[in-house]
């Protein structure tokens, strides 16, 4: 598996989402620096993003929405945040 840019947002974007879960997210984080590569025009860049999610369900790392905000950020994405009611 060939960790990209595009990739590591869209994993973001659907825990954000609410279509995975924390534990989800952590697991494909973990699986990917196991198992996966980087793509390497973008190595710099997304090296230090799956080990920053994998810790997510640590209490004492977490995962705030300033953090997936600065993630998305660093992957050349912006978070806009939209609020319907219920």
């Amino acid at each position: 598996m060939i960790i990209t840019k595009q990739t590591t947002a869209e994993k973001l974007m659907a825990y954000l989402r609410h279509d995975i879960t924390a534990a989800e997210l952590v697991d494909w984080s973990e699986t990917s620096l196991m198992d996966g590569e980087l793509d390497e025009a973008h190595a710099n860049r997304i090296a230090s993003l799956p080990a920053r999610l994998g810790v997510a369900d640590v209490r004492a790392f977490g995962l705030a929405w300033e953090d997936c905000e600065n993630i998305l950020r660093e992957l050349g994405y912006e978070a806009h945040v939209e609020i319907t009611a219920a």
